[in-house]
């Protein structure tokens, strides 16, 4: 429990009186060490504007988009205990996609109300002092539910996707529905979330209900690209990590909350991201999936190798397909690494081919390359991947080739090339393959085929191995 001095009883009224009035002003009591920067006072007045709505009953619905570790959830907490601190009477249902977050957002708001500068300010709001489960003469407090003595209103946590039958919510608050980049990259996983929304979360609002959503925009069809597009009202603010243009409190160029995160703390992110996942994570503006992981005039065409460069190491990779004449391509890429350190595509080799005439093109290849040129083969998933890899290695006898196994989807594996890419480091050979190769870059991850760089980037990912994950 967080102890403090009691105030006298006519400073008591005073403070009680103006944090119901101001969610700003509560939050500079309860919070006295914060740091404060205008952003926080631009977000607490945005939440004011919400609770008035929501006490008018208007069914407010607002997305907040921030930058990570600039304190929005934080807010929100403090947001939902001046609430329940207001209307001990208020039903609230907090998601998240962890419960790990749940769980830590109600130890958070118990250890807020538990504390004497919250019973000075709100005596009426109170929860157990004990671990009451299940009896029911007594409130509910645990790590999933808190109730208030006396009152109807509760604190729920629960998952996105996880169930909320039976209950009824006056607030609900989603903070980041999806777990990260690799989620909102899969339809499959946003048609799911999107479902538990409409289906389960939206169903449990009461008539006056509002909808409070933080959330990182990895994707233009996120949950809130949806509810944009169906849902009428949804008021979103968006506050970039660096400013783009002159604003109210800001110009151009200047960080969004120096005073916890500076500029070179944001400019040395920005170096290790890629233009695409900087925009949505820190700028929360997502770029459409056609020609969003990499800008194809990155790459270095030349007629041939400087000079002053040697290749120091070479390596082909293939990605296999099976039918002849359609669907995907079979596509071998060889790519060296060079003596300054870049990287340049040497060779590809792509067609439709089946089985038979795949191994053939394989062993031709690797005929062609000579035993210094390291084989890789994608291995697919299952016992015919598996089975599939082994009776190429079996061909290729007398040669370095070796089988991988990759994991995550296409666009993750094509992060560590495309990095590369953007930074002006691949050189690429002007040959019959190039304008095919350079289009492919142009739409990944969105375009048609994206087998050439599966295997470029299978290839540069065998070369470049980095021994230490960017953060």
């Amino acid at each position: 429990m967080t102890s403090s001095k009691h105030l006298s009883p006519d400073l008591t009224r005073v403070k009680q009186e103006l944090v119901r009035r101001s969610f700003w002003d509560y939050r500079r009591i309860i919070r006295p060490r914060m740091f404060i920067g205008w952003w926080q006072a631009d977000l607490a007045a945005r939440l004011q504007r919400f609770y008035q709505d929501l006490i008018a009953g208007r069914r407010p619905k607002l997305v907040i988009q921030a930058p990570p570790q600039h304190g929005k959830s934080e807010q929100v907490e403090d947001f939902i205990g001046w609430l329940v601190g207001m209307n001990p009477d208020t039903r609230v249902i907090y998601a998240s996609f962890s419960d790990r977050l749940g769980v830590r957002a109600n130890k958070n708001l118990q250890r807020r109300i538990d504390s004497d500068t919250y019973r000075e300010l709100f005596p009426g709001t109170s929860i157990n002092a004990e671990n009451v489960v299940t009896k029911f003469d007594r409130p509910l407090r645990n790590s999933d539910v808190f109730e208030f003595v006396n009152r109807e209103g509760y604190f729920r946590n629960t998952t996105v996707l996880g169930s909320v039958t039976g209950e009824g919510l006056d607030l609900g608050v989603v903070d980041d529905p999806l777990k990260g980049r690799a989620e909102a990259s899969s339809k499959l996983v946003r048609d799911r979330t999107w479902d538990w929304f409409t289906d389960d979360f939206f169903s449990r609002f009461s008539e006056r209900a509002g909808l409070l959503v933080i959330m990182t925009r990895w994707h233009l069809d996120d949950p809130v690209g949806r509810m944009i597009a169906d849902l009428p009202g949804v008021e979103v603010v968006t506050y970039k990590a660096i400013a783009t243009e002159d604003e109210e409190h800001r110009k151009a160029g200047d960080p969004l909350f120096p005073e916890l995160k500076s500029m070179d703390f944001l400019t040395e992110r920005q170096r290790l991201m890629l233009p695409a996942r900087w925009s949505a994570l820190y700028q929360q503006d997502p770029q459409p999936d056609e020609g969003s992981l990499m800008d194809a005039s990155r790459l270095v065409v030349v007629d041939q190798l400087p000079a002053d460069v040697e290749v120091t190491q070479e390596v082909r990779y293939w990605d296999k397909a099976g039918t002849e004449g359609a669907g995907c391509f079979t596509v071998g890429a060889k790519l060296g690494k060079l003596s300054d350190g870049r990287f340049a595509i040497l060779d590809i080799i792509r067609d439709q081919v089946g089985a038979v005439r795949r191994e053939r093109m394989i062993r031709q290849a690797a005929d062609m390359d000579g035993s210094g040129v390291t084989v890789w083969i994608e291995q697919e998933p299952g016992s015919g991947g598996k089975e599939s890899a082994e009776n190429t290695i079996l061909r290729l006898s007398g040669y370095v080739v070796k089988a991988d196994k990759p994991t995550g989807n296409k666009e993750l594996r094509a992060e560590p090339y495309a990095v590369q890419v953007e930074a002006g480091n691949i050189l690429v050979l002007r040959r019959s393959w190039t304008e095919a190769l350079i289009e492919e870059h142009r739409t990944f991850p969105g375009g048609k085929y994206k087998d050439q760089i599966d295997a470029v980037a299978g290839a540069f990912n065998k070369l470049a191995r980095p021994s230490v994950a960017m953060w």
